[in-house]
C-alpha cells in the first residue's frame, strides 16, 4: 500500500512559498483569533505559527476568553480587518459551544480580501462560480497530494464522504473541476458501501474514528483520510482502519502526516496569494 505522505508534499510547496515570500517588499502576516482554551486548537495554532516562521511570514495572534460575547468577537475581527500588518487571518474553529456563536455568521465578519481559510461566502461563491480566489485549505491540500503523486483524477469515479462547507462540498467541486465523476455521501446516505466500492478515489471526512475498513473499498482504490481522532491509548487515528486496508487498496494518506500538514501549507499559500494581490 502506497503512502501518500503529506509532509513530503508540504516540504516541496513550502520551499516554493519561502522563495516567493523573499521576493516581497514586506513579509505577509497571518492572523489567528483563538477563542477559549481548547487544547487541540492551541496545538493547531502553534503549528500554524511555526510554519509561518519557517517560510518567513509574520504571525499575529489574538486570544479571547471562552466567555466572550459575539459582539466583542466581532470587534476583534474588525481590528484584524483594519490592521495593515495582517495580510490574512482566520478564526480558529470550533468555537466554544453554547456561547451564542453561529459559525457562518462569524465567517461573514471576515473581510473577503483577508480570508485565509477560503471559507467566507464570497470565497466559496468565487470557487463554485469557477473563478476561485482563495480555496478552502483542506480540499486544496488533497488535490495537491493527488497531483504530487501523479494519481489520475480525470475520468475516474470519486466519492466524498461528508458534506461540510469546510471539506465536503469544496472537495467535490475541485474533483469535478478536475473531470472526475463525483458522488457526495453523508450520514443520511443509504447503502454507503454501494457507492464507495465503485469509486477509484474516496475522500473520507466522516468524523468517525476507524469508521471504514476494506469492505468499504474496491481493491486498488486510492483513499484520502481527512479525519483525525485521539484514541484511548493516546495514539492518533483517522476515519479508516489502516491495518484492515493493507494489501487491499493502492494508496492511503497517513494519520498523522497526511492531510494535516497540507491544510497548513495551503493556509500559507492563501496568505501569500493575498499578499501578492491575487486574492
Amino acid at each position: 500500500m502506497r503512502c501518500l505522505d503529506g509532509k513530503e508534499v508540504s516540504s516541496v510547496i513550502r520551499r516554493q512559498i519561502k522563495e516567493q515570500v523573499q521576493k516581497l517588499d514586506h513579509p505577509p502576516g497571518l492572523g489567528v483569533i483563538l477563542v477559549g482554551e481548547d487544547p487541540a486548537s492551541q496545538v493547531y495554532v502553534r503549528n500554524k505559527f511555526k510554519a509561518c516562521k519557517a517560510v518567513g511570514m509574520k504571525s499575529i495572534e489574538i486570544k479571547l476568553p471562552a466567555t466572550i460575547c459575539p459582539d466583542d468577537l466581532k470587534a476583534a475581527m474588525t481590528d484584524m480587518n483594519e490592521n495593515p500588518d495582517v495580510t490574512a487571518y482566520l478564526v480558529q474553529l470550533p468555537l466554544p459551544r453554547g456561547k451564542g456563536f453561529e459559525t457562518q455568521q462569524v465567517m461573514s465578519w471576515i473581510a473577503p480580501y483577508k480570508d485565509a481559510d477560503g471559507l467566507t461566502v464570497e470565497s466559496l461563491g468565487h470557487l463554485f462560480a469557477g473563478v476561485p480566489k482563495v480555496i478552502p485549505c483542506t480540499p486544496h491540500g488533497v488535490m495537491k497530494i493527488l497531483e504530487h503523486y501523479k494519481i489520475p483524477v480525470e475520468g475516474r469515479r470519486a466519492v466524498v464522504i461528508g458534506r461540510s462547507q469546510i471539506v465536503g462540498y469544496p472537495m467535490a467541486h475541485l474533483l469535478t473541476d478536475a473531470n472526475a465523476t463525483v458522488t457526495i455521501c453523508h450520514s443520511r446516505t443509504q447503502n454507503l458501501y454501494s457507492h464507495t466500492r465503485e469509486a477509484d478515489i474516496v475522500v473520507v471526512a466522516a468524523g468517525q474514528p476507524q469508521f471504514l475498513g476494506k469492505d468499504a473499498f474496491k481493491k486498488g482504490a486510492v483513499v484520502v483520510d481527512v479525519g483525525i481522532h485521539r484514541m484511548d491509548n493516546g495514539q492518533l487515528c483517522g476515519d479508516v482502519d489502516v491495518e484492515d486496508l493493507k494489501g487491499h487498496i493502492e494508496a492511503l494518506t497517513p494519520v498523522p502526516g497526511g492531510v494535516g500538514p497540507m491544510t497548513i501549507t495551503m493556509l500559507l499559500q492563501n496568505t501569500l496569494k493575498l499578499a501578492q494581490g491575487r486574492g
